[in-house]
């Protein structure tokens, strides 16, 4: 699927005027054409945008250029430029994930760091506001780390959380519509897999037989 609001405009349509009407929300990621699209075929519908997509793009947006600039910071220190240039998925890893000895490595960085440790803490807890219930708890949560990253003199950062708060309305929406996208991108990380494993299908009606398989609990 495409990135334009196009590429999903025959979702909506297929849904019907019926469908349309009786939909209450949509979760995705923060493209605006989806945005724009969805808030055009159904006008009253909910957005609501999702933590995976939006921790990915801190990571890429936020973690990694500040790993970069601290690396460019100390110039002719090979030895440091080497270390933090290394540390990517250290970095982009979450916590539990880490292999045996990685998390004192981690310590060492963050505490040898001072914006890569902010960086990193915030990001954290920025998933923490997908985990509260009620508007006023995760409103007054997003509030306290904004500041925190507003204050933190980090500009990518500064940016990122600037960016947000354009789109607070459909990050809180989550209290209300506790959807997420896990069980789609897992379904299209699987399609990737076969469509690697055979190197492509000259025969698309195959390609699906063999998607259909994959997946013999859903309806077709």
């Amino acid at each position: 699927m495409g990135r334009s609001g196009a590429d999903i405009r025959p979702f909506f349509e297929a849904l019907g005027e019926d469908g349309r009407r009786a939909l209450k929300a949509v979760v995705m990621d923060m493209n605006g054409g989806y945005e724009q699209e969805a808030r055009r075929q159904c006008p009253h519908v909910e957005i609501v945008f999702d933590l995976f997509h939006i921790a990915a793009n801190y990571s890429r947006q936020v973690v990694d250029r500040v790993r970069l600039d601290e690396a460019d910071r100390l110039g002719k220190n090979k030895e440091g430029r080497r270390l933090i240039k290394g540390s990517r998925w250290l970095l982009l890893r979450n916590r539990q994930n880490l292999a045996p000895g990685q998390e004192v490595r981690l310590q060492e960085l963050l505490a040898a760091n001072h914006a890569l440790a902010t960086v990193y803490i915030l990001k954290d807890d920025l998933k923490q506001v997908w985990r509260h219930t009620t508007h006023a708890d995760a409103l007054s949560f997003w509030q306290a780390w904004h500041r925190r990253a507003m204050e933190s003199g980090i500009r990518p950062l500064r940016d990122f959380a600037h960016h947000l708060e354009g789109r607070l309305q459909g990050i809180l929406s989550h209290c209300r519509w506790p959807f997420h996208t896990s069980l789609l991108e897992g379904i299209n990380n699987k399609i990737k897999v076969i469509k690697r494993m055979a190197y492509g299908y000259r025969d698309d009606a195959y390609f699906f037989l063999k998607i259909r398989a994959a997946f013999p609990g859903n309806p077709p």
